[in-house]
């Protein structure tokens, strides 16, 4: 039980089985034995330790989606966004960006388009920790706007030549595999001359031409990507030639899915963290917690939290169901992202002048938030998309 009452494994039976509270415990003690001690050395050093996400595959926090077959767990979308939400309370969310693209956001796409060639070679290795993979769409000229990808591939008998550049890759300077869209048909209709390519580390012609300095997210490892004249086996196509446009898509509403639940496990930590801040920290006499402007937007906010935690446990609920959810999914995304950032600014307040100071937690969760409402889909993006289906 929480500073605020919040304890998952109780208030949300009606959403959840015993597996999904099993898996909860199971995350957070993680997250308490392994993440919190640690993630402060790796926040100085940008990247979370293969060491750390192996442990995580070795536990099963990898597979929790996919099928016994390949090492998984069969769960659904309820186990993503509980494995999201814990790994967003830890208060490191570059660690948990790390995971959360590695497990929904780059892997799906090897599993979800893969042949069973391909996936029987690379999905054991991705539930296991083995491998870690990132997912290379977002180029200088286009994120969101996927069909404004200006990466090329050109056939040349048995191979692919791919020409471009993609950035702000999670999990790019130290990933080993990358889901890859390039442009095969650069006359063609925008949204059929994309594909997705399965590109390996250390293919001649691939490198990582920057690691990123962010704002944020410090423990996850960000890069700029290089292609020149990379061949590409055909058999490394991920689905059908021209499709890619229609996969990336369909990941999306996963995606956003998670970066909402992870968000709303951001804020609920913000929340807990602060209310014991202020009931400890005395001015004029008494606790600020005593205060009642601060108690009031205090459970301001921690009812907005639970509407959002509310929608996401549902429409996880309903995506279990196989619902098609774009409209809930895009208004997740954006309630959620800007949700956390108004969460996050008055937190750092509340804690006075020590929530600007980089040793307090809450600095640092104030910077990793701030991305919330621009990556995997901007604010104003997710508005456009609910605005179309009203």
């Amino acid at each position: 039980m929480t500073a605020l009452g919040f304890d998952a494994t109780t208030t949300s039976n009606f959403f959840f089985e015993e597996e999904h509270h099993m898996l909860r415990t199971q995350v957070r003690r993680f997250v308490e034995e392994e993440i919190k001690p640690n993630a402060d050395t790796w926040e100085k050093e940008g990247s979370t330790p293969r060491e750390i996400l192996r442990k995580m595959g070795e536990l099963g926090f990898f597979g929790i989606r996919y099928p016994e077959k390949y090492g998984g767990s069969a769960m659904d979308e309820r186990a993503t966004v509980v494995l999201a939400e814990e790994l967003g309370r830890s208060t490191y969310a570059g660690v948990a960006i790390s995971a959360l693209v590695h497990t929904d956001m780059a892997s799906v796409h090897l599993f979800n388009a893969g042949n069973d060639t391909q996936k029987d070679k690379y999905i054991p290795r991705v539930i296991s920790g083995e491998i870690i993979t990132a997912v290379g769409v977002t180029e200088p000229d286009a994120g969101s706007d996927v069909k404004g990808i200006r990466t090329i591939a050109r056939r040349e008998g048995d191979h692919y030549i791919l020409n471009g550049a993609k950035t702000f890759i999670t999990n790019g300077v130290l990933g080993d595999v990358f889901c890859v869209a390039a442009k095969t048909d650069p006359t063609g209709s925008p949204s059929q001359s994309v594909t997705m390519f399965i590109v390996e580390k250390g293919v001649p012609g691939f490198s990582v031409s920057r690691s990123l300095k962010k704002h944020g997210w410090n423990s996850s490892d960000t890069a700029e990507l290089s292609f020149v004249d990379v061949r590409v086996p055909v058999e490394n196509v991920l689905g059908q030639e021209g499709r890619g446009f229609y996969e990336i898509m369909k990941n999306f509403q996963n995606e956003r899915l998670v970066l909402g639940a992870m968000a709303m496990g951001e804020a609920q930590a913000a929340i807990e963290m602060t209310v014991q801040y202020v009931k400890d920290r005395k001015a004029f006499g008494a606790p600020l917690w005593d205060k009642q402007v601060i108690r009031n937007r205090l459970a301001e906010f921690a009812s907005k939290v639970e509407a959002g935690r509310q929608m996401i446990y549902s429409t996880a609920a309903r995506a279990a169901n196989g619902e098609e959810l774009v409209r809930e999914v895009s208004m997740i995304k954006a309630y959620c992202g800007e949700l956390v950032n108004e969460v996050m600014y008055a937190c750092v307040q509340f804690h006075g002048g020590m929530g600007f100071m980089r040793e307090s937690a809450i600095e640092r969760m104030a910077r990793d938030a701030r991305v919330q409402s621009i990556g995997g889909g901007a604010t104003e993006v997710m508005l456009e998309e609910v605005a179309k289906r009203m």
